[in-house]
Parts: C-alpha cells; structure tokens; sequence
C-alpha cells in the first residue's frame, strides 16, 4: 500500500508566520514606545505645572538654573515702555492681530527678547519710541521656550515678522549683545495705556494623546494575531477536507 500523499501532510506555513511574527513584533514595539512617551509627556506636564506654580524670581536667577521654561520672573528693564520692537503676527482665540516684542538687557550681559503683549489688527495704536528713555519699567513675566520658525515661514517684512526668530528679531532691535535662547512673555502690563495692548501668556498645555496611539497599536497587535489563528485554522481545515476527498 502506498504512503498517503503529500496533501496528507500540511507543510508548516513559513512565510506566513515569518511575515506576521514581523509585523507584531513592529507592532508591540510601537506601542511600548508610546506608552514610555506617555510617562515623559506625563512627567512634562507635571514640571510645568510645578514650575508655574513658584512664586516669581529674578530673571538673572532663574535663566541660570537648569529648567527655566515656565518659571515666572521679576524683571526691570530701562525703558522698555518706550522701546523699539517688531512684531509678530500672531492669533488670540481666533482673532489676528501682532504681538509687540523688544529687548532686555540683562544683568549677565546677554538679552532677551520680551513679548510686551498683544494687540488685534483693527488696532492702529502703537507705543511711542523713544530711544534716550530709561526709565525702568518692572513687571512679571513668564520664561517659555522660543519655537524656531518652520522652512515655511514667509521671511520678515521689514519689522512685521511671522515666525519667532529671535536672531532675526535681535538684528532688527539692534541689539549688539549674546541674546539669550529663551523668551518672555510679558505678564502685567508694559504699556497700559496702550489701548487694546495687554498681556498675553501662551497657556501651559500639552497634547498628550499617546495613551491612545499605545492602544491603537496593541489593538492592532490583537487583530493580527486573530487574522493569523484565522488563516491557520482556514489551511488546516482545507488540507482536512483534501485528506478526506482523496482515495
């Protein structure tokens, strides 16, 4: 009698196991890196949370130390009322308009370039500039980090600038010294009798979707495993059924 036939014995489905062991394997691998990016978003929120918390501190202090990005500051800047700026184009809660930026100088030597506020499009009125005014002007302010503009940004258009480049701003303020990385944000009012001119702190806020983006991928993870049991019971069936019809 003669050995069954090779339709009797299933061959082990390599390639498909090699492709899905593969795949889940890319797949478990990005959701674990989803998950160690929610813990470091976590704890990013956490930091900036505590450091918005602290009662401010001398400017000279705090851009010292290690972590300054929220921290809020004291500053006295001579003449800052009635100091040359740029502006910026910006939006606040969906209306266009600019904001007004000038230089500080410090007491470490450097600059910084200070966010007096914002003010709408609509609004013509501007700060006087006066270039021999020293008066010191003091007021709270709130360090954050300067996001260089994208390779899309339009080039300045002579003050007007849209991207928050603090090189480019600086040469324009003539500013002589080492500018400093940081920005701040102006929290009480430079100028007050500006009229629609105020204060305005970005928010401390974080997207932090990452727990989502984890379990999409574990999620996918599971349906490749099903989709693999699947096809693998569907061949073992199949070869049943040929084993069966064969005489």
């Amino acid at each position: 009698m003669n050995d069954p036939t090779p339709l009797s014995r299933p061959r082990f489905p390599y390639v498909l196991t090699g492709f899905t062991a593969i795949s889940l394997a890319v797949l478990i691998g990005l959701g674990v890196w989803q998950v160690e990016r929610l813990k470091w978003k976590e704890g990013l929120i956490a930091a900036g949370a505590a450091a918005e918390a602290l009662p401010p501190a001398p400017v000279d202090e705090v851009l010292r130390g290690e972590k300054p990005e929220f921290r809020k500051v004291l500053m006295t800047c001579r003449g800052l009322n009635t100091a040359p700026f740029v502006e910026l184009r910006s939006i606040e809660e969906g209306q266009p308009g600019f904001r007004l930026i000038s230089a500080c100088a410090l007491e470490n030597g450097q600059s910084v370039l200070v966010d007096r506020g914002f003010i709408a499009q609509e609004m013509t009125a501007r700060p006087s500039v006066r270039n021999d005014a020293a008066m010191p002007v003091t007021f709270t302010g709130v360090v954050r980090e300067v996001i260089k503009p994208s390779g899309m940004t339009p080039p300045p258009e002579g003050n007007v600038f849209f991207g928050r480049d603090t090189m480019g701003m600086a040469a324009v303020l003539g500013v002589k010294s080492e500018v400093s990385p940081w920005a701040i944000y102006a929290a009480t009012p430079v100028n007050p009798e500006v009229e629609g001119l105020h204060p305005s702190v970005p928010p401390v806020a974080f997207s932090n979707n990452h727990a989502g983006y984890a379990a999409t991928w574990f999620g996918l993870a599971v349906v490749l495993i099903g989709v693999y049991i699947g096809l693998l019971r569907r061949r073992l069936m199949r070869t049943a059924d040929l084993q069966g019809n064969t005489p």
